[in-house]
């Protein structure tokens, strides 16, 4: 394998002042991937479990989000390089593989999610599995292989957008805003099962290749110190968007499936959607629905494997860019088409089961320790002196990851046994 001495970025063109709308994109595209499937599923068991009473969780994640990406957004500015390449050139090649390593985990967990999603909608038609599943892997290949970072970046906008679907599906459930409210000011702190779920919220937020791909974007896409306003709008816009998605999830199935069987427990996809579906008419539910989890599964499909591929490249040396053609970097390309086909062949041979999806998300929380703390470690050390973690800002983002990481692995330590 090539060796870390080679120089492998690609630098993009800088954008000029003019075209500050051009900015946006690397925050809005991983908000959205954010929402992935299994961030749905878990956000929907949270609702059939426990009603509205974490639906508060939703809204406290929102600064912390922020927070988090705002920082790989400094760094991808002010570095112009990416997580792993900062990782490896401030602490040494071990820690770098080490951060790697939990990412390459994330990742295969989030490709079993996203697939298995997608799976299911197909499903929902009448699709076989094994022929959904090719036919996302085409497509996945076919956005990332034969285009640039700017156009990989529009297609997942405009698929993730679909998203937006769930808006109308919690809309059309008419929750009862006195018992939302009521509801959500209860927390069983003292539940395991409760904390499971919440620890599982806490990892469908926060995920390790949303932090390598942002930051490996925003080195891609060129941007320069005169664009970090704008960079940072685009990925506090995106925070608000995607923890609204998962708390309109939340809302929708709390006010049907909760309301209607309170001891009941999702298992699929499907049974997700023939609950919500009759609320709009089960022609244009299970659209409404379908489309919501598919642009979720793949817009987040290409932010996992693109972040690998990525963060690979950032701790081995090769050419890791999206400017770069297919034979100019065969590794980064190979590595992103090996995890999406990888992807499709395990879930063509897996259940499709909701207690995988909330099982990867809290896997996720049990990795925030890793993953926060080398994102605080760079803010404050890779930095240039002017743009470091400092001040009572610094002592707040410290104190921050620290609670987020702590409910994080205390939350599935103490449900562990119970699922």
């Amino acid at each position: 394998m090539p060796q870390p001495a080679v120089v492998t970025l690609k630098r993009r063109h800088p954008l000029g002042r003019a075209n500050m709308l051009a900015v946006f994109g690397p925050g809005l595209v991983v908000m959205l991937a954010d929402t992935d499937v299994g961030s749905i599923i878990t956000a929907g068991q949270s609702g059939v479990q426990w009603g509205y009473q974490l639906l508060a969780l939703q809204l406290v994640l929102i600064p912390i989000l922020y927070m988090v990406q705002e920082l790989t957004v400094r760094l991808g500015i002010f570095t112009g390089r990416g997580h792993g390449e900062l990782i490896r050139d401030s602490f040494g090649p071990v820690w770098a593989w080490i951060s790697v390593g939990g990412l390459a985990v994330a990742t295969a967990g989030a490709l079993l999610t996203e697939l298995s999603g997608v799976a299911g909608v197909g499903e929902l038609y009448g699709v076989p599995r094994a022929l959904s599943l090719a036919m996302a892997a085409a497509a996945l290949l076919a956005v990332v292989l034969t285009g640039s970072y700017r156009r990989v970046e529009r297609v997942a906008m405009i698929v993730g957008l679909f998203e937006l679907a769930f808006f109308v599906v919690a809309w059309k459930a008419h929750p009862d805003l006195a018992e939302m409210a009521a509801g959500a000011a209860r927390i069983p702190i003292s539940n395991p099962e409760y904390l499971y779920l919440a620890a599982a919220n806490i990892g469908a937020v926060i995920m390790p290749w949303m932090v390598f791909y942002q930051q490996s974007a925003v080195a891609d896409k060129g941007l320069e110190p005169a664009h970090y306003a704008a960079a940072r709008l685009d990925t506090g816009l995106g925070a608000i968007l995607t923890q609204m998605v998962m708390a309109a999830v939340l809302i929708a199935t709390a006010a049907t499936i909760g309301a209607a069987h309170s001891t009941t427990s999702l298992e699929t996809v499907g049974q997700m959607s023939d609950a919500l579906t009759p609320f709009l008419g089960e022609g244009t539910g299970r659209l409404v629905f379908g489309l919501g989890v598919l642009g979720a599964g793949m817009v987040a499909a290409i932010v996992a494997s693109l972040a690998l591929a990525w963060g690979m490249g950032e701790v081995t040396g090769y050419r890791y860019s999206l400017e770069y053609h297919p034979l100019e970097a065969r590794w980064f390309y190979g590595i992103y088409a090996a995890c999406v086909i990888g992807g499709a062949v395990l879930v063509a041979a897996s259940p499709n089961l909701v207690a995988l999806n909330v099982g990867v998300e809290v896997m996720n929380a049990f990795l925030l320790p890793i993953v926060l703390g080398f994102l605080v470690a760079l803010a404050i050390k890779a930095l240039p002196p002017e743009h470091r973690l400092r001040g009572w800002y610094r002592w707040v983002v410290i104190f921050v990851a620290t609670v987020t990481s702590a409910l994080g692995v205390y939350g599935g330590v103490s449900g562990a046994g119970v699922f």
